[in-house]
C-alpha cells in the first residue's frame, strides 16, 4: 500500500508540472535569459531559412514550441553555415544548435547531448528496383548475400551496419570500408550490378532520386528504396548549459506526450519519423 500511495503522489505530482509548465506557455518574464540558437541555413526540411529570410523547418518549429514552454528563456534563431553553428555551439557565442545531428562519441566530448533526441533521421537501402520482391530490409538484403556500396568507418552510417552485424551473426551484410566518392558514382555502383545497395538516407534518396526535379532522377525508374530504422537527432547544447538542456529535456517530454512532436514531423516530413527508431 505503502508503494500504492508512493506512485499516486508521483503521479500528481507530474501533473502538477506539466500543468504549471502549460500555464507559463508564451508568457516570458521580464528578465528572461536570450538565447542564441543556431540551426542550418539550407537543410530542407530540418533546418533552413525561407524565402523571406526567416527561421524554418521542423527542428525549428519544435524550439519554438520548447521557447513557448521555458518563460525564463527567449530564444533567438540564426541560420548559419555547419562549421560556424559547431565552432559557434563550442565556444560560447551560441548556447544551442541543431543541424539534424546524430551522436557520435566525439561529439560527446566537445557538446552537452540532452537525455532526449529533438527528431530522427530515417535510414535504410537504396537497391536495384528488379530486386524488390526479395528485398524488403536489412535481414532480408543480407539473407541473399547482399553488398553494400563502401562506407568510410568515420561516417556514422557504417556505425550502424556494424551494429546490425553484431546483431546478426549468422545472417550479415556485406560490408567494405571505404574513403568518399561522388554520390552519383554509389547510384551508377548499384544501378551497374558492381554492389547490390547503397546504405542511404531516406531523405537524400527523395532529395536525389525521387523527386521529380532530383539531380539522378532519370535513376527513379530503376531504384527502389526500403527503410531500415530511425537514428535520433539531437540538438548540441554548449558545455557550460547542463541546467538549460535539462529545462529543454523537460519541455520536449511535454511536447511528446501531448502529440505535439509527431503532428510537426507529419508536417515537415509527411510522416512520424518517431515511429521509426527502435532503440
Amino acid at each position: 500500500m505503502k508503494k500504492i500511495a508512493e506512485n499516486i503522489v508521483f503521479g500528481l505530482v507530474a501533473v502538477a508540472a506539466l500543468a504549471l509548465f502549460a500555464s507559463c506557455s508564451g508568457k516570458k518574464s521580464s528578465g528572461a535569459r536570450k538565447i542564441q540558437v543556431a540551426h542550418t541555413n539550407y537543410y530542407v526540411p530540418y533546418d533552413f531559412v525561407d524565402e523571406k529570410g526567416n527561421s524554418d523547418g521542423f527542428e525549428v518549429a519544435v524550439l519554438r514550441e520548447i521557447d513557448a514552454l521555458l518563460p525564463q528563456y527567449e530564444f533567438v534563431f540564426h541560420g548559419v553555415s555547419d562549421d560556424e553553428l559547431l565552432i559557434g555551439v563550442q565556444t560560447g557565442k551560441y548556447q544551442v544548435g541543431t543541424k539534424g545531428v546524430w551522436k557520435t562519441e566525439e561529439r560527446k566530448t566537445k557538446y552537452i547531448f540532452p537525455e532526449n533526441p529533438i527528431g530522427a533521421s530515417i535510414i535504410g537501402i537504396t537497391f536495384r528496383k528488379a530486386d524488390e520482391d526479395k528485398i524488403k530490409d536489412l535481414e532480408s538484403f543480407a539473407s541473399i548475400g547482399g553488398k553494400l556500396v563502401p562506407i568510410a568507418p568515420q561516417n556514422a552510417q557504417y556505425n550502424v551496419v556494424v551494429e546490425y552485424n553484431n546483431a546478426h551473426p549468422d545472417n550479415q551484410v556485406k560490408l567494405l570500408p571505404s574513403e568518399s566518392f561522388v554520390l552519383s558514382d554509389a547510384y551508377s555502383w548499384v544501378l551497374e550490378g558492381r554492389y547490390d545497395g547503397f546504405f542511404d538516407i531516406k531523405l537524400a534518396y527523395e532529395n536525389n532520386i525521387k523527386n521529380e526535379d532530383a539531380p539522378y532522377h532519370k535513376f527513379a525508374k530503376d531504384l527502389a528504396y526500403v527503410p531500415h530504422k530511425g537514428i535520433p537527432t539531437w540538438p548540441l547544447f554548449n558545455k557550460g548549459e547542463q541546467e538549460f538542456a535539462d529545462a529543454y529535456d523537460g519541455a520536449i517530454k511535454i511536447l511528446k506526450e501531448n502529440g505535439k512532436l509527431s503532428e510537426l514531423s507529419n508536417k515537415y516530413f509527411g510522416e512520424d519519423v518517431f515511429t521509426f527508431i527502435t532503440d
